[in-house]
């Protein structure tokens, strides 16, 4: 009989640390690893060149960025939900995202999944952390989802032949949607089902990005049934090439035989069934295949390059085995969103089991024997008719039954949304008893109009996390106009494209505020975001200054932030000291201002200096300052920079301003060639 419990998985684990206090202005860091060069847009299918461009994040508002985690490591409890029948045994991990940890074959012995043996964040979310391994649900836009360290929502639920299934389900904050994501293994099964469904409540039509990614071993081939794939590499560029032979003769089906990071998204014909799989060299491995509306298909490898096989050391443990990604999704690529209609539903089901094909057709050369053969053990392990089948069996049966015993709990953002505009969402509950001090202001400004000005948060300084849906910013432009609602309309507008009303809003806010720096540092993001460096420096500068002063005491009760005095209280001023002075040395080293860097680089916490992203920025204030060989011995003493984005360049053009050597493999994350 299938099974579904609680349990605790070990591993040497970062802690993931305090998000950043400061509002999410900008668009995600690594937004241009993802890019399309305007013309090779110009050459592209228009149905796809439309989908590219379609809705582009103007910030990740109001997704908190996380980049408080660090690079050591101590063994930390993880909670799990085990799904298990006498086949399978599935592990989840609801407060990371909903991650499938691994997917044990137990008749074989053999696990399906790349399984990472540590838990080490690192900056590839579009919010920041994010860890690789398993089976991770990306919702939201281009790249890794902003949950992917968060707790989704968990619960038993019937399964559609009866037996327990898990639920998992959560509100997407970028694009405002809630999504559920059911997994269970009919007994007797050598797959896990998995139903997923997003949905949109709103009278407005919505943008939407799904990939589900799954971490395999990289010494494997990857077959997919398509003829063609759409290359796409860190030169931002797009194109066209057979499979399994490119353009340099190199059969990339084997992610050994690339050498930089690369994605192929293979170009299915339509009509043929939708599956993609990994296969060792005996021909065994692991296969997904789903109902029709999960279209795209991707092989994503790092490469034999030495950036490729430093960021592999980077997410895991030095010496162990490297890993690629096969994924699927709702697009051709992932570059592309879809519209959801006001009022529908993207529905799908997948499912994830081993296959044993025979190995000197599989890994031939004969491509389309290849892939025949793959079919053919699909089809008598999975026929596509039972996949259709049990798809209709969970949407018709199961996707709306109530949770029935709750195993973990998500955030309170959901209940929220749910509270503010009645949706009616069976099957996906968000009860008010999920909402928590962030949603509380939020819902005293729902029940009074007012927005109330924030409370301390365990004698630290807080501010109140945004909302920026436009039925908020509705109720900010109404409610009386404190320093506190100047500040979150501000974030409202400058969301919603509205950037001149949002400095206003700010510069209204600034006039009578107590606490100045939380409006002084979005002033600053404007200045810079606008063409105006030096008066953004300027700006930063002052936030940094006000911070320290106000910090020290408490804070007039009419500004948009709390800070408290206290011993207890060091934590808290050091964060946001830390997140405002990496900013404003940021700032005023573009304008070229390393005398005021340095006065500001003493005024740091010393827990800061002593950060890698500070050990970078002090690279560059030395090398600003004409001290090159000060700035080669900080290389040489080593340092990490743990929230290096994907696609980041930085070491290897500051190492380039010193020296002709050859860069150090520790400092080597470049991504693409030379």
């Amino acid at each position: 009989m299938t099974t579904v419990r609680r349990a605790v998985l070990t591993l040497p684990a970062a802690p993931l640390g305090p998000d950043n206090p400061l509002p999410a202005l900008r668009a995600p860091a690594g937004a241009g690893a993802h890019a399309v060069d305007p013309r090779t847009l110009a050459e592209l299918p228009r149905d796809m060149a439309r989908g590219i461009g379609r809705d582009p994040l103007r910030s990740l508002l109001p997704a908190p960025v996380r980049d408080g985690y660090g690079r050591e490591r101590t063994p930390a409890d993880l909670d799990t939900i085990v799904i298990e029948n006498d086949r399978l045994r599935v592990t989840v991990l609801p407060g990371l995202g909903g991650r499938v940890h691994s997917l044990h074959h137990k008749p074989t012995g053999r696990e399906l999944l790349y399984r990472n043996p540590v838990f080490q964040p690192a900056a590839f979310a579009l919010n920041g952390a994010w860890f690789s391994g398993g089976v991770e649900w990306n919702i939201g836009a281009t790249g890794h989802t902003t949950l992917s360290c968060s707790p989704l929502h968990a619960a038993t639920v019937r399964a559609p032949d009866g037996g327990p299934m898990l639920r998992l389900w959560e509100w997407e904050r970028l694009r405002d949607l809630p999504f559920q994501v059911d997994l269970w293994l009919p007994e007797g099964s050598d797959f896990l089902y998995v139903g997923v469904r997003i949905r949109n409540p709103h009278e407005r039509t919505a943008p939407v990005y799904w990939w589900s990614n799954i971490a395999v071993p990289e010494d494997r081939r990857v077959l997919a049934p398509a003829d063609a794939a759409w290359h796409h590499g860190y030169e931002r560029g797009l194109s066209r090439v057979p499979v399994p032979v490119t353009e340099d003769g190199a059969d990339r089906t084997y992610p050994l035989n690339s050498t930089h990071a690369a994605d192929w998204f293979y170009d299915l014909p339509e009509g043929r069934r939708r599956w993609i799989a990994a296969l060792d060299a005996d021909g065994t491995g692991l296969v997904q295949t789903s109902t029709d509306p999960l279209r795209g298909r991707k092989l994503f490898v790092w490469g034999t390059g030495r950036g490729g096989r430093r960021w592999q050391e980077w997410l895991t443990e030095p010496g162990t085995p490297g890993y690629a990604e096969i994924q699927a999704g709702l697009a051709r690529t992932q570059l592309e969103h879809l519209e959801l209609a006001a009022g529908a539903e993207f529905s799908w089901l997948e499912a994830y089991g081993p296959i044993a094909a025979d190995p000197a057709t599989a890994l031939g050369e004969d491509w389309s024997a290849a892939r025949a053969d793959v079919e053919r053990s699909l089809s008598g392990a999975l026929p596509r008719a039972a996949v259709d089948a049990a798809y209709t069996a969970w949407r018709e049966g199961a996707a709306d039954l109530a949770p029935e015993e709750v195993l973990a709990a998500g955030s309170g953002w959901g209940a929220l949304e749910v509270l503010r505009g009645g949706h009616d969402l069976p099957g996906t509950p968000f009860p008010e008893s999920t909402l928590g001090p962030d949603q509380e202001p939020w819902r005293e400004l729902l029940r009074t109009g007012v927005l109330p000005a924030p409370a301390p948060v365990n004698g630290a300084a807080h501010l109140i996390p945004p909302l920026v849906a436009s039925p908020w910013r509705d109720m900010l432009e109404t409610a009386p106009a404190d320093p506190t609602t100047e500040y979150q309309l501000g974030i409202a507008q400058w969301h919603a494209g509205d950037r001149a009303q949002a400095v206003r809003s700010w510069e209204r806010g600034l006039k009578e505020a107590g606490t100045r720096w939380p409006l002084l540092y979005c002033l600053a993001v404007a200045d810079r975001e606008d063409g105006h460096p030096e008066r953004a420096a300027d700006h930063f500068t002052e936030a940094f200054a006000d911070h320290e002063a106000t910090a020290g005491g408490a804070e007039a009760a009419t500004g948009p932030g709390t800070t408290t005095a206290g011993p207890d209280d060091d934590e808290g001023r050091a964060l946001v000291a830390t997140a405002l002075g990496r900013e404003a040395l940021d700032a005023l080293l573009a304008v070229d201002r390393p005398d005021r860097a340095r006065a500001l680089w003493h005024r740091l916490p010393d827990s800061a200096r002593r950060r890698g992203a500070f050990r970078l920025i002090e690279v560059r204030l030395l090398l600003a300052e004409r001290r090159p060989d000060e700035a080669r011995a900080v290389f040489d003493a080593g340092f990490e920079v743990a929230d290096l984005r994907e696609g980041a360049e930085v070491l290897g053009e500051l190492w380039q301003r010193f020296t002709d050597e050859l860069l150090p493999d520790a400092y080597e994350f470049r991504m693409r060639p030379s």
